[in-house]
């Protein structure tokens, strides 16, 4: 932390050296953020973050020449190249791992899972079909209500030890536009 600050008042000084000298008591992982071009996405309330990912991923695959809408209904966040898709979007929590919560069982076909990093990016296409069979098996875990839970599922996704059944699904923004090509009509 940077305590060089031109401030004149003498008190206010005073009390910046005390903050300096707290800040190495609450500085955390947060830090591996600083000067990342993603670090403002983080200071965003959850609701926020949420539609951040959602114009992150329809801004990507539009510039990659896909067309790119909203969906006509709530069962879905966009339609992209002629798909109905699901948007989940995660920063990277402090374990290094991405938390994809709130998986539905609702109208889309696809859902697309965008996980930032301060300066690397991943993203998988992931069928509906496939997302419900591993809820199913108990590989994605429900999010509410223990095991019994129904409504909503969550899964954790350590980008560098991924399960089997997600490796053929993207990983890169270079693998992900290449698996969504197959499912554009």
């Amino acid at each position: 932390m940077d305590n060089s600050y031109n401030i004149a008042d003498p008190d206010v000084r005073m009390l910046t050296g005390i903050a300096t000298s707290l800040y190495a008591d609450y500085e955390d992982d947060d830090l591996s953020w600083a000067g990342s071009p993603f670090a403002w996405i983080k200071s965003r309330p959850s609701r926020q973050i949420g539609k951040i990912g959602e114009q992150l991923v329809a801004g990507f695959f539009a510039a990659k020449n896909f067309d790119v809408a909203k969906s006509p209904d709530s069962e879905a966040d966009r339609i992209i190249g002629g798909v109905r898709v699901e948007i989940k979007f995660s920063t990277l929590w402090k374990a290094g791992s991405y938390k994809f919560q709130q998986l539905r069982e609702q109208n889309y076909h696809i859902g697309i899972w965008l996980g930032i990093a301060p300066f690397n990016a991943h993203c998988w296409i992931v069928p509906k079909s496939i997302m419900m069979e591993k809820w199913r098996s108990g590989e994605i875990r429900s999010q509410h209500g223990g095991r019994a839970g129904r409504d909503t599922a969550w899964l954790t996704v350590d980008p560098n030890d991924l399960p089997q059944w997600l490796r053929s699904h993207g990983g890169t923004l270079s693998q992900a536009v290449r698996v969504l090509r197959h499912f554009s009509p």
